[in-house]
Parts: C-alpha cells; sequence; structure tokens
C-alpha cells in the first residue's frame, strides 16, 4: 500500500474505526442491529436511514446509491478531495491518528504528526478569499473575525482561515481542510449586551452578520461554541443573560444539545426556525437566490 509523507497509508486510515470517524463528522446512527449501524446518510438527503456500517468488517453501504466502501472511500465522496487531502484532513479532525505508530517512509522516520501554528496575518490568498465566497461571507467582514493562518501538519505548511478563541487557539478552515489548534475553546465578542446569541460554529457567526450587513446590527453579546461538547461548559456565561438566543444545527446532535441548554437555561431560545430545512444558518445563506425555502423574517427580529 502506497505511503504518503505524512506517514499515514490507506491501509491504516481503513483501520480506524467508521462509526467513530462519523461521530466526529457529526452524524449518529438512527438505529443499531447488531454489528449493523443505520444512519441517515451523510451523502446526500433522505429521511430513512439507508447508510450501513457494519462494525465488525468497518466498511459502509449507501443503499439509495447501491454504492459502498472503507472510511478512505467514504471520506473522498464526502469531502471531495484528493486521497493526501484527505489523509491531512484526518489528523486534524480524528486525534486517535495521533495515537498510530510512527511509520518510515525509505530510511527516514516520518515527521511528527501534530498540528503547528506559524503564525497569523490579515486574509491575502486567493484561493482563501474564492473559499470565503462560496460561503457567501463578505471579504470585508472575514477581514474583522478571520486571520490568514500559516500551520504545519505532518510536516508539511498549509494556509487557512483562523478564527481564535479565548484561549489562544483557532478554529482553522480551508476548502478542503477543518480542524483546529490547541488549546481548544469557545469565542466570544461581549459588547455589553443583555442578550446572548449563541452559534455552534464561526461561519455560522459570521453569516449572521453578513445578513445584517446591511442594517444595523442587533444590538447582542456572541458566543461560538467551536464544538458542542463545550455547550454544557458554557451554562455560567449563558445562565448571566437575561436572554439568549439559540442558533445552533438542525441535525440530531444539535437537537440534544438544544434541549438539554433550554432546560438548564430557562432564558434560552430555540432561533432554528428561521432555517428550517437547512442544515444550519450558513447553508440557509449560501442557498439564498438558489429556490429558498425560507419564507420568514431574517434569523433576527427585535420584539
Amino acid at each position: 500500500m502506497k505511503e504518503f509523507s505524512n506517514g499515514l497509508s490507506c491501509k491504516d486510515a481503513n483501520s480506524l474505526d467508521l462509526v467513530d470517524y462519523l461521530a466526529r463528522l457529526g452524524h449518529t446512527p438512527q438505529k443499531v442491529r447488531g454489528v449493523d449501524y443505520w444512519y441517515l446518510s451523510p451523502l446526500r438527503n433522505e429521511r430513512t436511514p439507508s447508510f450501513k456500517v457494519n462494525r465488525r468488517l468497518n466498511v459502509w453501504y449507501d443503499h439509495g446509491e447501491g454504492a459502498g466502501g472503507t472510511l478512505v472511500d467514504f471520506g473522498l465522496r464526502y469531502f471531495a478531495c484528493t486521497i493526501p487531502e484527505l489523509l491531512v484532513q484526518l489528523f486534524g479532525s480524528f486525534p486517535t491518528i495521533q495515537q498510530l505508530p510512527t511509520f518510515q517512509i525509505g530510511a527516514q522516520e516520518a515527521p511528527e504528526k501534530k498540528l503547528d501554528i506559524h503564525g497569523d496575518r490579515p486574509i491575502q490568498s486567493l484561493s482563501l478569499q474564492r473559499y470565503l465566497h462560496t460561503r457567501k461571507i463578505p471579504i470585508s467582514l472575514a477581514q474583522k473575525y478571520l486571520r490568514e493562518v500559516v500551520f504545519s501538519l505532518a510536516g508539511k505548511r498549509y494556509l487557512a482561515l483562523g478564527f481564535p478563541n479565548r484561549s489562544g487557539g483557532y478554529e482553522l478552515r480551508n476548502d478542503w481542510f477543518k480542524g483546529s489548534s490547541t488549546p481548544k475553546d469557545i469565542s466570544c465578542c461581549f459588547r455589553g449586551s443583555r442578550e446572548l446569541a449563541v452559534f455552534e460554529g464561526f461561519f455560522d457567526f459570521l453569516s449572521f452578520l453578513s445578513i445584517h450587513q446591511k442594517q444595523e446590527v442587533p444590538r447582542l453579546d456572541f458566543l461560538v461554541l467551536n464544538s458542542l461538547s463545550f455547550a454544557p461548559k458554557s451554562l455560567d456565561v449563558l445562565t448571566a443573560y437575561r436572554q439568549v438566543r439559540l442558533y445552533l444545527d438542525n441535525d440530531k446532535a444539535g437537537e440534544k444539545h438544544l434541549r438539554q441548554l433550554l432546560k438548564d437555561c430557562p432564558q434560552a431560545k430555540d432561533e432554528r426556525r428561521f432555517y428550517q430545512g437547512y442544515k444550519d444558518l450558513n447553508d440557509w445563506l449560501m442557498h439564498m437566490g438558489k429556490g429558498t425555502r425560507f419564507r420568514q423574517r431574517p434569523p433576527f427580529h427585535s420584539p
């Protein structure tokens, strides 16, 4: 099996737990029957789960498409990327890879498998600007909240949009990579308001600001979770506000954490109805003007 310069081969990637990998991507099984895990297909929209993972064999099969394969086969379809790009992406989104033994490339030892930040600057890269355009985020707005970050992974340098968190780490995104540097934490923008808007990811936060760019942005404080695992850890922040507006994803994980937040924070309100039918606020923004089903007021309307 061919090995790439990051020291990870397709064979090694395919040995990783596919169910765990899907969970890290935000996909949870709708039902489990023995070794078979059934999902709503991550590759297309459906209402009845027809995407099956056999955990014993560690392979998947999408009955709706009549296609299946290994973890690598899935990753190539899911991210629409090349094999080398997928193997690099796995380092950023699948921490268990860090525990794999060191592989040898010829007589040399493979580079250390960790992500290092080498610096940041205003966004200059044309490819990152094009990526922002595909996500419908104006470059003028992105320059206020994002940085162009230079990072290395498995001995190679890359560029990504970096969204800083309160502990000095970054959420990192480009058109094929989704990861983060350490320390990982929430991101906050406090402006002295008694109302707080909570977003799952920074593209939803920037989408909110973009929607209101041509009008006065509501006087709100903002919190970006950067990971749903930080939702219960952020209750001390949420409960300090008179009103909390929750803009979480329209998926199983978002639903689960939203219900718990509504229970633990009585002043919280579910705002997902404004982009119902779409994965998240950015997904709704990206589809505006393309036969959008959105028929309500923008995702914030003063009472």
